[in-house]
Formats: C-alpha cells, sequence, structure tokens
C-alpha cells in the first residue's frame, strides 16, 4: 500500500504547488460548501493513481485545492463508502494520502439520521465522538508505521475545536447540538428497530460514512473535527419513508449554516 500511497501523492504533488495542512470530507449532498473555495484548482479522481471513484449521486469526485476562511485547504468532493463495495483500505485511502501530503487537521461532514428525540430536521450537530459497527476495521491488517498498532481514541474529535466551533457558532447566531454519531455499513436506510437500539447504545445520529476517516486520521496522527447535518428522523412518531433525493435536499437547506461555522473555524485553527 505503502508504494501505491507514493504514487498518488507523487501525482497530486506534481498536478498542484499547492501545500495546505488542512482537509476537509464533504459528505452527501453537502458538496456546495466547495463552492466557496477561493483560488481553486481541480483535480478529478478519475485522473489520480490508485484513487477510487464514488459512485453515489451528489459525489462529484474531485479534488480541489484553494482558500477558504483565508487558508490553503484540500476539498474532497465527495467520500468513498464501504456499501459501494470498497474495502475499508479503499475507504479510508484518501486519509493515508492526506498524511503524506502533509495535512494536519481534517473537517468532516455528514448527512445523519437522528435518533435524539430533541433533534428536528436540518440541525447541525457537532460530532464529540463515534460508535463503531461497522463489520470491517479499517486498521485491520498490518500496521502501517503511521502510528502505533493500537492506537488511542480518547479524543478523536478534537476538544479543543468542539470548543472552537461551539464558540462560533454562539457568535453568528447559529443554533448547533452536540453528539454521538454512529456509523453502519448501509446502503439501507434503518429500520424503526434499529433506529431505537441505537438510540439506546448512545447515539444521537447514525451514517454510513466518517468512522472509518476519523480512525485512520486519528492514526495518522491527524486532529478531527466534525459536524452532521440532521436530514431525516429516527425518533417515534417522527419516522417517514426517506430517500437519498430527500436527504440531499435537506442538507442543501442546512449547508449555508455548515459553511459559515466550517469557513471561520478553518480561519481561525
Amino acid at each position: 500500500m505503502l508504494e501505491k500511497i507514493c504514487e498518488t501523492v507523487a501525482y497530486i504533488m506534481k498536478a498542484t504547488e499547492r501545500r495546505p495542512e488542512t482537509a476537509i470530507i464533504l459528505g452527501t449532498g453537502l458538496g456546495r460548501l466547495a463552492d466557496e473555495i477561493e483560488e481553486r484548482q481541480e483535480i478529478a479522481y478519475k485522473d489520480i493513481p490508485h484513487f477510487p471513484v464514488s459512485t453515489v449521486e451528489g459525489h462529484s469526485g474531485k479534488l480541489i485545492f484553494g482558500k477558504l476562511g483565508g487558508k490553503e485547504i484540500m476539498a474532497m468532493q465527495g467520500r468513498f463508502h464501504f456499501y459501494e463495495g470498497y474495502s475499508m483500505k479503499d475507504v479510508t485511502y484518501p486519509v493515508r494520502v492526506m498524511r503524506e501530503l502533509g495535512i494536519k487537521t481534517l473537517f468532516v461532514s455528514n448527512a445523519s439520521g437522528g435518533t435524539n428525540p430533541d433533534f428536528e430536521i436540518g440541525d447541525l450537530m457537532i460530532i464529540t465522538d463515534h460508535i463503531n459497527l461497522f463489520p470491517e476495521h479499517p486498521l485491520r491488517g498490518r500496521n502501517i508505521d503511521y502510528g502505533p498498532r493500537f492506537p488511542d481514541m480518547s479524543e478523536a474529535y478534537s476538544k479543543k475545536l468542539i470548543a472552537q466551533a461551539k464558540e462560533i457558532a454562539a457568535e453568528l447566531g447559529i443554533t448547533v447540538r452536540e453528539g454521538v454519531y454512529l456509523g453502519t455499513q448501509g446502503p439501507t436506510f434503518e429500520t424503526p428497530s434499529e433506529y431505537r437500539m441505537f438510540r439506546r447504545l448512545g447515539a444521537d445520529a447514525v451514517g454510513m460514512s466518517t468512522v472509518p476517516e476519523v480512525i485512520v486520521a486519528n492514526h495518522c496522527g491527524i486532529k478531527v473535527f466534525g459536524i452532521s447535518i440532521v436530514t431525516d428522523l429516527g425518533v417515534d412518531g417522527k419516522i417517514v419513508e426517506v430517500t437519498h433525493q430527500e436527504v440531499q435536499k435537506a442538507a442543501d437547506a442546512a449547508q449555508p449554516k455548515m459553511t459559515a461555522i466550517m469557513r471561520e473555524l478553518i480561519r481561525r485553527s
């Protein structure tokens, strides 16, 4: 894998002279944040050696280099999911590439189903922790010396960045929630019984991404900040039939608030 990573990194470094220390992974329906990036330079996933290609509607499939909040950043417009048939090493491959590119801080976003009865569609949830229910662990196999064999996960999401984000949200008059994100393999949306089970396990929101990327980022020594947009509800009395298009629509409506927080957090970090 290291040889492939080096080939990928060599291609990217030749394609752009930008050397950011901050990266963003944009989830379902959240690609429009990329429109805020200035002085942009794009590289299609399909042109990058060994890079997977997203097959999900709403995921454009390109790396974007430029400026956001006055800082040099790299954004993934479209991520990879276990349910697409990729292995966990494929899903998290870009994070290892980020490490070799010199990324120090990773911002992750996603669309999620809220299991907390206090949540409503359109809420922003700052991720304080996660529960990993994926059937394959992204660090399974021979350890790559980016980090220890048994990495600590007591602060998977940076407490400093969480505190800064809450402060920024208050300044901007944006209401934010905090909670635990539970990751499952998908691709089915959850049944009412599964939603109830996940709530009892301690989850405030559930989705099909993020957790593997965050695990690998921590292994690589990269600080993480995560935010979810609640696009549907898994709460008794509020559960209705949901489609991918409706999830995208709800995420799109909440994007301006998320973008405002992300932009300012990047500027201050």
